[in-house]
């Protein structure tokens, strides 16, 4: 009988925690996208609840050399901490590459996403934000803005760290909560742009639909990691700085092209519709060029994508395999 196994997300925290492995790990889930035609990445389904001011997504992606993929439902339900509940949750199935059939139940609650996308953060970083860049700047104070900042911390000698949201309580709760995980310096910022004068690395982690960031804040050396914008209302960056920035680079350009900063900035008439663009992959493949000078403003539009989770999800499982971690199941 087939055999699967079922991972809490107790299990799940235990075993893949937000460390260099799951940064190689998505690392190499990029590298894969830029192999033409290799990684078969469908486009992501989608459903919005706007009654709840609720969207759910699936993705998924078979990446080659990989012995199972990854199918994840992933709510996303925005007045939830209202009334005491997360934001986000989820769960993945992993399935064999070669039978189809289910290896993993993970039932995350979205830990694994919240990983993987942070990872992702720290890839962008390490390969488009200067070398010795010292002073982030993120915006929003949820989970994946103390995530993104802990990622961050893995690839580049974070020494200063700035804190701004709309709501400046939750920006002080986070504060507080870095100075008790990190060494670095840590503040709350009132007014956006003040928090950015200075900064070298820039990440926006909110589901804001209109700019947050306008494009004249932005200063010669600036790296910008945008990931909130993964739906077509989503919007956090002035389009202007999508056209102005040295360089520009998508996650998956199909997709940022539907759904990213860069959808923004086409719809404005500041970006052609077929303006052509690198992407993370081919900029860790060293197939495109990324940032060239200290001087170059870099923007990575990072819209999640299925391969992400196809990675993340096959790290869980091989380490729940070596530590023989997780329920089996007979169906």
């Amino acid at each position: 009988m087939p055999v699967m196994k079922i991972l809490t997300e107790a299990e799940l925290r235990r075993i893949v925690p937000l460390d260099v492995d799951a940064v190689n790990c998505t690392e190499n889930a990029f590298r894969a996208l830029s192999v033409e035609n290799a990684v078969k990445m469908p486009p992501i389904l989608r459903l919005d609840v706007p009654d709840s001011r609720g969207e759910v997504d699936v993705k998924t992606a078979y990446i080659p050399g990989l012995s199972a993929f990854a199918i994840k439902i992933s709510p996303g339900f925005f007045d939830n901490p209202k009334i005491g509940l997360p934001s986000t949750n989820g769960l993945m199935v992993l399935l064999s590459s070669k039978t189809g059939l289910v290896q993993a139940l993970l039932l995350d609650n979205g830990y694994l996403t919240d990983v993987r996308t942070a990872a992702a953060g720290a890839v962008a970083a390490k390969h488009l934000a200067q070398e010795d860049a010292s002073i982030a700047t993120v915006f929003g104070a949820g989970v994946q803005a103390r995530m993104q900042l802990h990622a961050l911390a893995l690839v580049r000698p974070i020494r200063e760290v700035r804190v701004w949201a709309r709501d400046h309580r939750k920006a002080d709760s986070l504060v507080e909560q870095l100075k008790l995980e990190h060494s670095f310096t840590v503040s709350a910022f009132a007014d956006p742009r003040t928090a950015i004068s200075g900064s070298q690395i820039i990440v926006t982690t909110t589901p804001a639909d209109r700019p947050i960031i306008d494009a004249s804040w932005l200063e010669p050396g600036q790296h910008v990691t945008a990931m909130g914008s993964d739906a077509e209302h989503k919007n956090e960056i002035d389009p202007v700085a999508i056209e102005r920035a040295d360089v520009y680079v998508a996650d998956s350009l199909n997709q940022t092209r539907r759904l990213g900063e860069l959808h923004h900035a086409i719809e404005a008439g500041f970006v052609a519709r077929d303006a052509n663009f690198p992407e993370l992959g081919q900029i860790i493949a060293g197939v495109k060029v990324g940032r060239s000078t200290a001087s170059d403003i870099t923007i990575a539009d990072l819209t999640g994508t299925g391969v992400q989770d196809t990675a993340i999800a096959t790290l869980a499982f091989q380490r729940a395999e070596e530590r023989h971690a997780g329920t089996l199941f007979e169906s």
